[in-house]
């Protein structure tokens, strides 16, 4: 049975799919649409995009975007290790 999970990303489509061959490390991986597909060994995952949106706070706006994933044969410790390279890959400074 897949691992399922949602976050919340501060991004939009297209920052993502910049970003994201630096995240995946190398691993190969398809575009669809807003849909992801990433093939390591026997393992895939599907990373699906929902659509666009804006957090407005005053009068700062910022993107956001639902990031649905869907790990099928990876075990727990590696999908930990998968998502702690994503999200680092993907952090934003502030300061």
């Amino acid at each position: 049975m897949p691992a399922v999970f949602t976050r919340e990303m501060g991004v939009t489509h297209a920052d993502f799919l910049r970003t994201l061959p630096k995240a995946l490390d190398g691993i190969p991986f398809y575009i669809t649409g807003a849909t992801v597909t990433v093939q390591d060994g026997p393992r895939r995952l599907t990373i699906r995009l929902g659509p666009e949106q804006e957090r407005r706070i005053a009068r700062l706006r910022l993107p956001a975007t639902l990031v649905h994933f869907e790990f099928l044969d990876y075990h727990q410790v590696e999908i930990t290790a998968f998502m702690r390279r994503f999200e680092r890959c993907f952090q934003r400074g502030g300061g």
